[in-house]
């Protein structure tokens, strides 16, 4: 790898370091690069952080500290001066629990999502799967529909073809808030990438552009943690869908039970879950603890030689 004078050859140096195996998986992205609201994403070289606000007494992991108006609000500045890209606002959680009432959603989150878009240029979601508090959404100032039903109400994807807004396509077996004990899989990535894709035929079919589409492949949703483990293992299969992978690993059951921690402490089960994720093709991920996600990132992003240091003075 040198030449006759001893010079470095950098041709050669190039090769040698370009056939080293990284352990990346750069997922086929049909359409990398994304404007979502006001940002813009390069996917083939960008990780996105999706913040949480829930605005609900039950969520799963804060238990209602965001269910007030003015915390809600609060936290989602609060995400995105912490540097969250995007922050998604939900008003009903996925747990199994009684149906509440489309007017009773849309009036958890709409006040959220106006006042988040007045204050901030963040990308904003909202996870909702029903067409009308949908279309409330969007005109209110989010423009992203994130359905955790993999469109379980077929009119959401209409809503969506009619705007310029983005649509997160998750799997998930259950009716909406039903439970769906003991979940069976012969071959649980299979499944799920085959699922997605048959969503997102259908999704296109009613008029969703491809380049507004993400796929979710749906972390602990209907899936118990040994299943969700291999998921994960396997997230490439997910990713070779030709979409933005979003992982959504935030403090769930599949990281507490392998670590045999509660949800207080879960955090850097969580990191190390984002991580495996993006090196393995997802492009966005969805956290609780936003400061240190966000960091986590951008370190995996600067190791992967996608962005620079923010400072390089070590040793020079």
């Amino acid at each position: 790898m040198t030449t006759v004078s001893g010079a470095p050859d950098a041709r050669a140096a190039a090769a040698h370091t370009a056939a080293r195996p990284t352990g990346l998986y750069l997922p086929p992205l049909a359409h990398p690069v994304r404007t979502i609201g006001q940002r813009t994403f390069d996917f083939s070289r960008q990780i996105a952080v999706m913040a949480i606000v829930n605005r609900t007494p039950d969520s799963f992991y804060d238990r209602g500290a965001t269910f007030a108006l003015d915390k809600a609000i609060e936290a989602g500045i609060s995400a995105a001066n912490e540097g969250a890209d995007w922050v998604d606002v939900g008003g009903v959680p996925f747990a199994p629990g009684p149906e509440l009432a489309m007017e009773a959603e849309r009036d958890r989150v709409i006040p959220v999502i106006e006042g988040l878009s007045a204050a901030s240029d963040v990308v904003i979601s909202v996870d909702t799967f029903r067409a009308e508090v949908a279309s409330a959404a969007i005109r209110a100032g989010a423009s992203v529909i994130n359905d955790t039903t993999g469109i379980r109400e077929p009119r959401l994807a209409d809503v969506v073809a009619d705007s310029e807004a983005t649509l997160v396509i998750t799997h998930s077996l259950a009716t909406p808030r039903q439970s769906h004990p003991r979940p069976q899989y012969a071959d649980v990535a299979g499944e799920v990438a085959e699922f997605l894709q048959r969503r997102v035929d259908f999704a296109l079919s009613r008029g969703v552009r491809e380049d507004r589409i993400v796929v979710d492949p749906g972390h602990d949703l209907n899936k118990n943690t040994r299943q969700t483990l291999e998921l994960t293992r396997r997230l490439g299969e997910v990713a070779a869908l030709g979409f933005p992978t979003l992982a959504a690993v935030s403090n769930k059951d599949f990281v507490g039970e392998s670590l045999g921690r509660d949800k207080p402490d879960r955090l850097e089960g969580s990191l190390a879950a984002a991580t495996v994720s993006v090196m393995l093709g997802a492009r966005i991920v969805r956290m609780h603890q936003v400061r240190a996600s966000v960091d986590a990132m951008r370190m995996v992003e600067a190791i992967l030689g996608w962005r620079q240091p923010v400072s390089a003075v070590h040793n020079v």
